[in-house]
């Protein structure tokens, strides 16, 4: 190899490894979410709504901030870009809302546990828009890590043909979510991640808004510590958790960024059990387990494609 052919694939090499921390990462800090959206004083739409807006002015700042080195990063242009951003705040908005919607039709462990399946639809998705063929190896990661998410929250999981509406709809909140990490890798090629987030947050702002609305839901918070809490998850969640994963789908396979956001929820089991004091037995540190193991053959099969692909 040549010396630039060296440079070039160690550079790539350095921004896969940066970009694997910045999914753990993320992973690890949308754990946290769950806590925060129980703390929260007004309704599920509305905390989604204000999660966004108020992470706006900093993404515009961040946007502002790009235009100041020596090579700005590309702004949309035309109705196709505008519409291409978009569509990724309209797949997120649809998880959110069906996944809400879902848990007055069936149950919350129901609901939580369909909607981690959105790996399922990445795979699929992947293959059928982008003809990425994933390995045996990374199938079985993904199959491993599925189950440990079962076996993490499936306790309470319960089949019933009183719960097919909101089955259901869970399981379109899984595809929508599927949808938003496909639309985020495939804009990652062009725009920034500032970029991106500003634009997905307004479509997103303008649904959640006459949702919440229509919803009934309460739309202001009590006091200065509800506030804070809806600041908490705009700064940590959207900017941080997701914006970290944003960066990251640019460097890594869609589909193994999406079995690793399987951490989420054995994250958010270690943050009850830290801070709400939600028992956390041998059930589930197993199933957390899992999921790692399941994660981690991922990641071997994400490798073994990759390198087959490179030779």
């Amino acid at each position: 190899m040549s010396g630039l052919g060296a440079k070039i694939s160690l550079t790539r090499s350095n921004a896969a490894r940066l970009a694997l921390i910045a999914l753990f990462t993320g992973a690890i800090t949308i754990g946290f979410a769950p806590i925060l959206v129980r703390l929260s004083q007004v309704g599920p739409s509305a905390t989604a709504f204000w999660r966004v807006l108020l992470a706006l002015p900093l993404l515009w700042l961040m946007m502002g901030l790009e235009n100041q080195g020596p090579t700005p990063a590309r702004r949309p242009a035309s109705w196709p870009d505008y519409r291409a951003l978009f569509i990724g705040g309209f797949f997120f908005t649809g998880d959110l809302a069906f996944w809400h919607w879902s848990i007055n039709y069936t149950t919350v462990a129901n609901a939580t546990l369909l909607v981690n399946f959105a790996p399922v639809f990445v795979t699929l998705g992947s293959w059928l828009l982008f003809r990425y063929r994933v390995s045996g190896l990374f199938i079985a990661g993904l199959v491993i890590a599925l189950a440990g998410t079962t076996l993490l929250i499936g306790a309470s999981f319960r089949l019933s043909p009183d719960y097919f509406l909101g089955d259901f709809l869970a399981l379109i909140a899984a595809a929508f979510y599927a949808g938003y990490q496909l639309s985020v890798k495939y804009l990652r090629g062009s725009y920034s991640t500032a970029t991106i987030m500003s634009w997905n947050g307004v479509a997103m702002c303008a649904i959640l808004l006459p949702v919440a609305f229509l919803s009934r839901e309460t739309l202001l918070p009590l006091d200065f510590q509800g506030w804070l809490i809806l600041i908490g998850l705009a700064l940590l969640i959207h900017i941080g958790g997701q914006g970290l994963i944003a960066f990251a789908l640019a460097h890594l396979p869609a589909t193994f960024s999406s079995v690793t956001l399987l951490l989420q929820p054995v994250m958010a089991a270690i943050f009850a059990w830290l801070i709400l004091t939600e028992t956390l037995g041998p059930r589930q540190i197993l199933g957390g387990l899992i999921v790692l193991a399941g994660i981690f053959l991922a990641r071997r099969g994400s490798q073994a494609r990759q390198s087959k692909r490179n030779s």
